[in-house]
């Protein structure tokens, strides 16, 4: 097993910064503050495609700059990026190299599965070559698609959250399907994560496969947190998807800690909401205010 565990260096990250905020970074052009865009006139730049990965990467490195308080760890996701071809890409891979120099934890938000030897290509490309902390994965294909993912947690440090009962309204048309012990296929599926990550525990206690669990089911999730004791939780759903800190008070454990908290939209664009307020200021804000209150639903404060 890896000395250096990511379940520790995740859960001290928390301790650190007495906080479980993850910043989701989904770049919109369109929601972008006024003043990035008009430093980047359209005019300047050969395509459009090149001017908003100029705006990108001007709102990100702010961003990026201004969070650290706040923030633990940071989740680009992977989509947004690949939508501007090679260079948004590129941009992929500069933000999560901007991001670890700047002492954040980065989960690429990939959501890959496929058969060993894709699965393996997949590993090493956002591990090993991106650089990622950890990753977002699919369980669908079973152990041996999720194997070259987890061979990384056990000798190379890495993290992987598995999809367990994510976020989405429809995600019980398969998700809550009964099984023939009556349990749904979720729960079956939180099994398989405890079982996975039994060869990668920290000191802390917690291992390094964890689970993704959306906040906008909070029964089913402190329902989970039950079921995996050792299993470190990254909760999407916070704020723009409608769940509050409130919500997620079972999703901790005892000690008010094993879970950590996306917010991508509410905290990137906190502008919108708080008219007069400079938009890295209200970043900042809306961060802050996020850190606090799930840091008291934790039992914390």
């Amino acid at each position: 097993m890896a000395e250096d565990n990511f379940a520790d260096r995740l859960l001290g990250a928390v301790e650190a910064k007495r906080s479980h905020v993850v910043v989701g970074l989904d770049p919109a052009y369109e929601m972008l503050p006024p003043e990035v865009r008009a430093a980047h006139p359209r005019e300047a730049y050969d395509g459009e495609d090149q001017m908003k990965l100029a705006c990108y990467r001007d709102f990100f490195g702010s961003l990026l700059d201004g969070l650290r308080p706040q923030a633990v760890a940071v989740k680009p996701q992977i989509a947004y990026f690949e939508a501007l071809g090679s260079g948004g890409y590129a941009l992929y891979m500069d933000v999560v190299g901007m991001a670890k120099e700047r002492g954040y934890l980065v989960i690429a938000d990939i959501k890959r599965g496929d058969i060993g030897s894709t699965a393996e290509a997949y590993a090493q490309a956002h591990l090993d070559v991106v650089g990622a902390d950890a990753v977002t994965v699919n369980p669908y294909f079973g152990t041996d698609g999720l194997e070259p993912f987890f061979a990384r947690t056990r000798a190379g440090g890495k993290g992987v959250f598995v999809l367990v009962k994510t976020s989405n309204p429809s995600s019980r048309e398969i998700q809550d399907l009964l099984l023939s012990t009556g349990e749904p296929l979720y729960e079956q599926v939180a099994d398989l994560v405890s079982a996975w990550g039994r060869d990668c525990v920290g000191v802390g206690g917690y291992q390094a496969v964890g689970a993704v669990v959306g906040g906008t089911h909070p029964e089913q999730g402190s329902a989970l947190r039950k079921r995996m004791p050792r299993v470190p939780f990254l909760v999407p759903g916070y704020g723009a998807q409608g769940a509050q800190a409130d919500d997620l008070r079972g999703l901790f454990d005892e000690r008010g800690t094993g879970a950590v908290v996306n917010s991508a939209r509410a905290i990137l664009y906190a502008y919108r909401k708080r008219p007069g307020v400079h938009w890295l200021d209200a970043a900042r804000e809306e961060a802050e205010e996020m850190r606090a209150a799930l840091w008291r639903a934790a039992g914390r404060g």
